[in-house]
């Protein structure tokens, strides 16, 4: 069953077109790679579900009720959060309050959001030891743990990923998408947004290519990388091997 459905979407920027006519499904348990170079318009597909941007045209429907022109804070209360690129620790507070930062609900009390962000130590035991600690201390790695952390105290039904391994070190990238595959476990459902094409398609159970903001393809990861063709014009294939 579909749980998103974005229909012949478009978003320009003045006279910028930056998504032309993407259409896509989500089926609601499953880890979906949003792949592509660099401005093909990946990270505005996840702007345009999240509210972060207004669609010039199109529908996105999540869990069969549309969602565009909604705005960001009803989007997430819906069960959409969305772990922006770069991670954005705010480097006042601490690791802990970063994570609590991330709660939708505002009638909780102080010491149920606490618990909560309690129970993300458990699922990320990697910042657990730095939780007292400012969050602007900590590596690049465990910062986005904290992202993702942040992003899952809203408990949501989708969870939007920006370039979770943008900047990382390749062991710290493996770790990540560890936590990707626990977090697909815990039958949450997500949107992958990465560059380094070879690991999001090692935990997807599909892949979509956007090319110039136009939906080039969509396959299975297998599929996708069994076609040398499209991993040297997508996915840059000339550089890494494939896995089957």
């Amino acid at each position: 069953m579909a749980l998103l459905e974005v229909r012949d979407l478009s978003v320009a920027f003045g006279e910028i077109e930056a998504l032309r006519g993407v259409s896509f499904t989500i089926d609601e348990g499953a880890v979906v790679a949003l792949l592509g170079s660099n401005g093909a318009g990946k990270s505005t597909t996840l702007r345009a579900i999240s509210g972060l941007v207004a669609p010039r045209a199109g529908s996105i429907l999540f869990d069969g009720k549309p969602i565009a022109g909604l705005s960001p804070r009803t989007i997430v209360k819906l069960g959409v959060a969305h772990v922006p690129e770069g991670r954005r620790v705010f480097p006042g507070l601490t690791v802990r309050e970063n994570i609590m930062l991330g709660a939708s609900n505002g009638n909780a009390s102080s010491a149920a959001i606490r618990r909560e962000a309690d129970a993300m130590f458990d699922v990320f035991p990697g910042i657990k030891p730095f939780a007292s600690m400012l969050g602007w201390t900590l590596s690049g790695g465990q910062q986005q743990m904290v992202a993702v952390a942040r992003g899952l105290m809203a408990k949501p039904r989708l969870l939007l990923l920006d370039e979770p391994s943008l900047g990382l070190a390749p062991v710290v990238v493996q770790g990540v998408f560890q936590i990707i595959g626990e977090i697909h476990k815990r039958g949450t459902t997500v949107l992958l947004v990465e560059q380094n094409a070879h690991m999001a398609l090692k935990v997807a159970d599909w892949g979509y290519v956007l090319e110039t903001g136009r939906l080039a393809l969509g396959g299975d990861p297998a599929t996708l990388w069994s076609d040398e063709r499209i991993r040297d014009a997508y996915l840059g294939g000339g550089q890494v091997k494939a896995s089957t």
